[in-house]
């Protein structure tokens, strides 16, 4: 019975854990839903969940005060109807001792067969009887026993659907965290998700403490160094790992069983290993943003990496470069399951004592088919990872010859700093598919001015001018840098794509084996420390974005 549930909660049988969105209905769904049990519609399920997990719960409903409940055993929390159980509860069990302009200061009229808000605090009138007065049965009846007969049947009536409303209680018994964020995302009427992170916050809530502030401290950390935007899951897998636990989700549903202390080291040490790893990968790597990793969940790992081995010497930096090459190149983490998390976590750890030399993981090996048999995409996993080996290489402006601002262009999700260097529509007049045009080994770094000049010429006719301007030393030091090899550049001068695509490949594979052999790389030219002269330079590129490329 809805009557039943919301005596529950206002017993704290049933609790509002502290994920669940405050009050937000207006007065007008108010009267919906009271009207709607009047009426004996329904109103759709309710889901609980039943769990020992002591989750921090609300203590007060729209300023309606909840009873504190110390029993663990009959005690559930609701996920699903949280707006429409308040209602009810707080229509029941207001008390008019405060505010007469409550919400739950409400009233059925007898006459009109309609309910109301009260504005003021007096006794209403006979035909109107208070919501209030329909969880005490005695006082109910005493109010309207000297009514007309027809209100007396109204008033009957009002009590038995109120008192008699059934409604359907989902009730999740023995789910795990990650199956419960599931199954709300796909129930909740809003589709609004339920995160891992908010019920592991709800369950270490404090007074002094939260988990999500704790973590948005250590995003706002990284922020200067463009880093702020960390998805909040990624760290929690960090600081799982930093408390002892492990990556995976049900690593992370023990975190509640931490004590206070383990769990704030944890943060603390996730914070200063951040900063470590980030520094990482913008320096040794040459990723600007977080926006640029290929995978994102490779940095739980190399945070992990920086954590235990916070000042890693000369060869070890050699192997995590070479680790992160591997695993990036070869999409490790496209599939990164909870065996993986754990053997991840086995091989850092065994490499920061000393025990291996090498992170060892089992990456696929290096193949010019990672590139040929992959599309460009700017935000794929894959064409991430390809833009960085790209970048690394330090390449040069075709046109100008000058260093590309390769930090400029992995952080910007602007096609105009990348061009097929046979060009899509040329390609396609010749009788290739935009498959076979677009593919990743046809890709080269250049700069948007570049991109637009070089537009669907052949790349005899574009490369020509450029030799008749710079000469041919020139420009095919400048190739290099692009990694497009002499046997490329003489296969393009002829038209043949095919031997081009070829030569490539074994470029593109040389200069990846040598990265994964722990070759540093040319790096980025020097950014602007301040975000803001960053975001305004940015701009400016952004404004060229017609090609024809």
């Amino acid at each position: 019975m809805i009557t039943s549930l919301a005596s529950r909660v206002h017993q704290g049988r049933v609790r509002l854990p502290k994920f669940q969105r405050e009050f937000v209905w207006s007065r007008s769904q108010v009267l919906d839903l009271l009207d709607s049990i009047a009426r004996n519609y329904p109103i759709g399920s309710l889901l609980l969940w039943r769990s020992r997990l002591p989750l921090a719960s609300e203590r007060s409903i729209a300023g309606l005060e909840i009873d504190a409940y110390g029993g663990r055993e009959d005690t559930a929390y609701l996920l699903d109807g949280c707006q429409r159980l308040s209602t009810i509860c707080g229509a029941l069990y207001w008390e008019p001792d405060g505010d007469p302009r409550s919400f739950w200061n409400l009233a059925y009229d007898l006459e009109e067969e309609r309910f109301l808000h009260r504005w003021d605090l007096d006794d209403p009138p006979p035909h109107q009887v208070p919501l209030r007065f329909l969880a005490e049965p005695s006082d109910f009846f005493q109010r309207v026993m000297e009514l007309p007969k027809d209100h007396q049947q109204r008033a009957r009536l009002l009590f038995d659907r109120f008192t008699k409303y059934e409604v359907a209680v989902v009730t999740l018994e023995t789910t795990s965290i990650t199956e419960v964020g599931r199954i709300f995302e796909r129930v909740n009427t809003r589709g609004t998700p339920l995160t891992t992170v908010e019920i592991v916050r709800a369950a270490t809530w404090r007074g002094d403490f939260d988990l999500l502030d704790a973590i948005d401290r250590v995003r706002h950390a990284l922020e200067r160094k463009h880093y702020g935007k960390i998805d909040r899951m990624l760290l929690l897998r960090s600081i799982s790992a930093a408390a002892g636990l492990g990556f995976a989700a049900k690593d992370i549903e023990r975190l509640p069983g931490t004590s206070a202390a383990t769990l704030a080291s944890a943060i603390e040490q996730t914070e200063d290993a951040s900063r470590r790893a980030v520094d990482f990968l913008t320096t040794e790597i040459g990723t600007p943003t977080a926006e640029a990793l290929p995978y994102p969940n490779q940095l739980a790992v190399v945070i992990e990496i920086f954590r235990l081995l916070p000042k890693p010497d000369a060869r070890q930096f050699a192997a995590i470069r070479s680790w992160f090459w591997r695993t990036a190149l070869t999409g490790y983490y496209e599939g990164w399951n909870a065996g993986r998390m754990a053997e991840d976590l086995a091989a850092v750890r065994a490499f920061a004592t000393g025990e291996t030399k090498t992170i060892e993981v089992e990456a696929a090996p290096l193949s010019w088919r990672l590139w040929q048999s992959h599309q460009y995409r700017r935000d794929s996993g894959r064409t991430k990872a390809f833009a960085l080996l790209l970048a690394a290489a330090g390449p040069r402006d075709l046109r100008t010859g000058q260093r590309i601002d390769t930090g400029r262009a992995l952080a910007m999700s602007n096609d105009m700093q990348y061009h097929h260097f046979f060009p899509k529509a040329w390609l396609m007049r010749e009788g290739h598919t935009f498959e076979q045009a677009n593919t990743l080994l046809n890709i080269v770094m250049l700069t948007a001015i570049s991109n637009q000049a070089v537009a669907d010429q052949a790349p005899a006719a574009y490369l020509k001018d450029e030799i008749d301007f710079s000469g041919e030393e020139e420009m095919r030091a400048r190739l290099e840098s692009l990694l497009v090899s002499p046997q490329a550049f003489d296969a393009a001068m002829r038209g043949d794509y095919q031997v081009f695509l070829s030569a490539r490949a074994e470029t593109l594979l040389a200069w990846a084996e040598d990265l994964v052999r722990g070759a540093e790389i040319a790096g980025p030219r020097d950014q602007d420390p301040d975000p803001e002269v960053t975001r305004r330079s940015l701009e400016v590129d952004v404004m060229d974005t017609d090609t024809d490329d």
